[in-house]
């Protein structure tokens, strides 16, 4: 399946696959650590709620739940977003339910969905993103928490977001279903924000968080630090598929090591707790256990077109990590040059062949 038909399924199939992480953050004259009582809407139960960094990525839904009800300082204007793909009327999980007040986001504000050569499924540039933020009352200085139906989709939302220059993204770690499942209401309105005209900084704000196919290629051959970290499963990383039926090659970038996260082309399950909220650094950590990289590398994650790459890149990031970045092209943009090198195999293993994109052989879509 077509990875933007997969998603587009995501956001038309039952709110069940929310995957998304624990923390948050804060301009807040508390200390991080500090506790705030805050209720549920079952019983108004006090619940200890820890204050975060304005940097935490992944927070609870006690969390989010306080900072609604203006109890959390710096965040009494938060606003929460629902992320799907396409438009509104067709995102399943939003009209049955989703936080009170959430806006309805769609990935394709934030990158290229034709998957033409000129395009690749890479983000749009930074004045459009920032103009169809601006649609929804989204800034620099907004504080907004986002989630949806697939933690990547969310995660390229975020990361996108980021990228562009809003100080303070966070991701509702679990999504609706912790949501629900710490008692706490739902409703199906659609609501809409207010534009705003001034995004209050130039976009992006921060392009180091982002890796074209050009310096990709050039770090790899003359910069050893640099580590092309790939999110895809392990039939991938082989070359026995493309994980793609759109896809036709399969292999990866020459000099690429495996990150892990995967089980498929479209999930980021081995980053996943059984309870459906991302892993923290330590879960990552165990994951990367044995793999060719340290956290003491310029890690620049990529995946097949950019969605998986951005969970571990929020991860790192919110743990106060700078020297990363995402290969947005991943290899999707890599098979539109035939001259560029190729890894087919494990390399630490002695049947590793290396040779071109052109060369590679056809028939490695997925079926």
């Amino acid at each position: 399946m077509k990875k933007r038909a997969l998603a587009a399924f995501l956001c038309a199939a039952v709110v069940a696959a929310m995957l998304i992480g624990c923390g948050a953050a804060s301009d807040s004259e508390e200390p991080a650590g500090a506790t705030k009582e805050t209720t549920d809407d079952a019983g108004n139960v006090p619940a200890e709620v820890e204050t975060v960094e304005q940097r935490t990525v992944y927070v609870s839904p006690q969390w989010l739940n306080s900072a609604m009800n203006g109890e959390q300082d710096g965040y009494e204007d938060v606003i929460v977003a629902e992320v799907g793909y396409g438009d509104v009327k067709d995102c399943e999980p939003y009209n049955a339910g989703h936080v009170p007040g959430a806006l309805y986001v769609d990935n394709c504000e934030v990158e290229d969905a034709t998957g033409s050569e000129e395009g690749a499924y890479n983000l749009l540039k930074a004045d459009v993103v920032v103009e169809n933020m601006l649609k929804h009352g989204i800034t620099k200085d907004t504080k907004i928490v986002l989630y949806g139906a697939d933690p990547a989709g969310v995660g390229r939302q975020a990361y996108a977001y980021l990228w562009a220059g809003v100080e303070d993204v966070k991701i509702l770690n679990g999504g609706i279903d912790v949501w629900t499942g710490a008692g706490y209401d739902t409703e199906t309105d659609v609501n809409k924000g207010t534009a705003a005209d001034d995004f209050g900084v130039a976009a992006p704000a921060h392009p180091e968080f982002w890796v074209s196919i050009e310096d990709a290629k050039d770090r790899l051959e003359n910069d050893e630090n640099f580590k092309l970290v790939s999110i895809r499963s392990e039939d991938e990383w082989l070359g026995k598929t493309s994980g793609y039926n759109y896809m036709d090659k399969a292999g990866e970038p020459k000099g690429a090591v495996w990150g892990k996260g995967a089980e498929t082309a479209f999930d980021v399950a081995m980053f996943v707790n059984e309870d459906g909220t991302v892993k923290d650094l330590a879960g990552f950590e165990k994951v990367w256990e044995g793999c060719d990289f340290t956290l003491d590398n310029h890690l620049s994650f990529y995946c097949g077109t950019g969605w998986r790459a951005t969970v571990p890149f929020l991860v790192l990031y919110e743990n106060g990590y700078d020297d990363i970045s995402v290969f947005d092209g991943g290899w999707y943009e890599w098979l539109m040059h035939e001259d560029y090198p190729v890894q087919v195999g494990d390399p630490a293993s002695d049947d590793c062949e290396y040779t071109t994109v052109g060369e590679l052989p056809t028939g490695k879509a997925a079926k």
